[in-house]
């Protein structure tokens, strides 16, 4: 059943973003060839004003073919004989589409269960964080010239930007008015660390990050295994293991950690490891929603929107830079195992919950799949706008021919990237 669920989801999410490529074809008067969910042999299809419609044996992808996208064609429908603004307002549609689709799921999950306002819940005496200023009660307004909107939103700026010893800017509302301060992060005594990521917004304690070189790492413990209990104690969430932590401080003792690597369950003794360099702030905010006004709803849908697009980009600058293995990225396999993850997680709740929780993850995968498209490599949609913005600015078209064979390499690529992928999401379920 979750298998179907997470395959009704990716479907969802295709289909809204083939839909814009087609509806905005078919407004430039462009020929849809075809128009088909899923890849593969078809399952299914018929003909209509031209257009064949199919659904696909494999639910990985989707399609909009157009007539004369990849080779000259003597057809007023033809997609090269458009104008470069309309071929552009075509390719750009999907991506646009998903953008549409995230902020309407946004809304859906802000209407129902609110935000979470970047309220400082606490601040330690003595800690840098009280030197600068700040005090419980005080609204964040901004990191470093970021904007943040959301608490979770700090989890995701600390997460790619680690606190070290350089100066924090910080502006934050207090009783309305406005104020900067600088916050000096002072350096840690001598503790212990696991050498894990996570975050209390997760549904489940999923690890985000495992550290080579620590005691998680070491005992085969990988990014996006999920722990269920700690010496005993049920974790179910990622604020269940944040308070775990709160109330249970690490010293040199081993602990007993049962985690799911996959499908299935498992258990090992991590040893802390002592570690003699670091720093803190001595902050703890808000991650908690609260209920907002339908107005505040959806201006707080953009925000989300906008949050999820930072997510992905900043995940990308993430993988780029090394500073995350190519072993962490899932495909399909990897999103169904979430969606199953998901469902057990909150199934005792109610379907209601579980609804909520899968548009929240839904608005995530399609704003996803919309930056991912926009990127520009060949075959993707960002691939092909360049192509478009340069004959654009040199008022002269590529050669189909030679535009055909980069976006046909690049396909390559992708298939043999989409291989990858797939092996890699089994391996991490039966590793």
């Amino acid at each position: 059943m979750n298998i179907l669920i997470a395959i009704l989801l990716l479907g969802i999410i295709i289909f809204i973003h083939e839909l814009g490529h087609f509806l905005l074809a078919k407004k430039n008067n462009i020929t849809v060839t075809e128009f088909s969910l899923g890849m593969g042999p078809r399952l299914a299809s018929f003909v209509k004003n031209g257009t064949r419609y199919s659904i696909k044996l494999l639910p990985i992808g989707g399609s909009c073919m157009m007539l004369g996208e990849d080779e000259e064609v003597e057809d007023e429908g033809a997609f090269h004989k458009k104008g470069v603004w309309a071929r552009f307002s075509v390719i750009f549609a999907g991506a646009f589409f998903n953008f549409i689709l995230a902020l309407v799921l946004a809304f859906v999950v802000i209407s129902s269960v609110g935000v979470d306002y970047p309220t400082v819940l606490n601040v330690e005496e003595d800690s840098a964080v009280y030197e600068a200023g700040l005090r419980e009660g005080d609204l964040i307004k901004k990191i470093n010239g970021k904007r943040i909107h959301f608490g979770k939103e700090i989890d995701l700026y600390f997460f790619f930007n680690p606190i070290t010893g350089e100066p924090i800017d910080v502006t934050y509302e207090r009783d309305g008015e406005k104020y900067e301060t600088t916050i000096y992060p002072k350096p840690l005594p001598p503790h212990y660390r696991l050498g894990i990521q996570y975050s209390s917004e997760t549904e489940n304690a999923v690890l985000l990050v495992v550290e080579p070189g620590f005691p998680f790492y070491e005992a085969g413990i990988t990014a996006g295994d999920i722990i269920t209990s700690i010496n005993g104690t049920p974790i179910k969430t990622g604020q269940d293991m944040v308070d775990y932590f709160d109330a249970n401080p690490l010293t040199g003792a081993p602990i007993e950690i049962t985690y799911i690597h996959g499908k299935e369950e498992k258990t090992a003794t991590i040893t802390p490891k002592l570690v003699t360099s670091g720093y803190s702030l001595g902050l703890t905010y808000n991650m908690y929603r609260e209920k907002v006004s339908p107005l505040k709803a959806i201006i707080n849908s953009f925000f989300e929107l906008k949050y999820n697009i930072n997510y992905t980009i900043s995940s990308l600058k993430y993988l780029l830079s090394g500073k995350a293995s190519i072993n962490e990225i899932s495909g399909p396999v990897g999103i169904v195992t979430i969606v199953d993850n998901i469902v057990e997680q909150t199934e005792d709740e109610g379907v209601g919950i579980v609804l909520l929780n899968l548009a929240n993850f839904a608005t995530y995968l399609s704003a996803n799949l919309g930056v991912i498209n926009l990127l520009p490599f060949p075959a993707l949609d960002g691939g092909r706008l360049v192509f478009i913005i340069i004959e654009a600015i040199r008022r002269k078209p590529i050669p189909k021919e030679k535009e055909a064979m980069v976006h046909l390499i690049g396909l390559a690529l992708l298939m043999l990237l989409m291989v990858f992928v797939i092996f890699n999401d089994f391996r991490k379920i039966f590793g």
